[in-house]
C-alpha cells in the first residue's frame, strides 16, 4: 500500500502562512525536511490515535496494525484525516491531521477508495481518536468524513449544532490572536 506523505508525532508542516505588512517574519524548522522556512506553523499532526500512541513502543507493532494512514488496534479501525479549521483575517486555514476512529463497513471503503477519487463517496461518521490540545475533551467527538483525492487525506468535520469550541471554530473560523494562542498551545510560540 502506497503510503502519504511521512507522519511523526506531533507535527506535520505542508504549508506556511507568510509575512505580513506590518508583522515580523517568523520562521521555524520543518519536522518532514528538516529545512528553515518562512512563516508560522499551520499544521499539527499525530502519528496514531491517542490509545494506540499510549501502548508501549515495544509492545505498539505487537498489538496494533498500522502505517501512515491507517491503523487497526483489536477490532477496531482509525483512519487518519484532517479537520481545518479557517483563517478569518488571511486565506488558508490551520489544519489538525488528526485520527477518526470508524466502523469496519467505512474502513472497509476507504480501503477500496485508497488509490481514487474519493469526492463523491457519501460521508461517512467516526469519532475523534486524538485529544486535540486546543480543544480539551475533544477525543471522542462525533465527526463526519468525507473521502477525497488519493494525494489528500479525507476532510474531518464536526457538527455545527455541537456546542463544543472545535465545532464553532471550524464553522466560524479563527481570527490571527486565536491562531497564535494555538501555536502557544501546541509549544510553537
Amino acid at each position: 500500500m502506497r503510503q502519504r506523505k511521512g507522519a511523526i508525532r506531533l507535527m506535520e508542516c505542508y504549508s506556511l502562512r507568510g509575512k505580513r505588512e506590518g508583522h515580523l517574519e517568523d520562521r521555524f524548522i520543518c519536522s518532514i525536511c528538516g529545512e528553515e522556512h518562512a512563516g508560522l506553523v499551520t499544521d499539527w499532526a499525530y502519528t496514531l490515535p491517542d490509545e494506540v500512541w499510549a501502548i508501549p513502543e515495544a509492545e505498539r507493532a505487537d498489538k496494533a496494525r498500522f502505517n501512515n494512514d491507517l491503523c487497526q488496534f483489536n477490532d477496531r479501525n482509525f483512519i487518519r484525516c484532517v479537520l481545518e479549521v479557517p483563517f478569518t483575517e488571511d486565506a488558508g486555514y490551520f489544519g489538525w491531521g488528526a485520527w477518526a476512529e470508524v466502523d469496519w463497513p467505512t474502513f472497509e471503503r476507504y480501503l477500496e477508495l485508497y488509490d481514487v477519487d474519493g469526492n463523491s463517496e457519501p460521508t461517512h461518521i467516526g469519532t475523534l481518536a486524538n485529544e486535540l490540545p486546543a480543544y480539551p475533551g475533544s477525543i471522542g467527538t462525533p465527526v463526519v468524513i468525507q473521502f477525497r483525492e488519493p494525494t489528500k487525506r479525507p476532510s474531518l468535520y464536526v457538527n455545527p449544532e455541537n456546542q463544543e469550541k472545535i465545532a464553532f471554530e471550524q464553522h466560524n473560523g479563527i481570527n490571527d490572536a486565536r491562531y497564535h494562542e494555538i501555536l502557544g498551545i501546541i509549544g510553537q510560540r
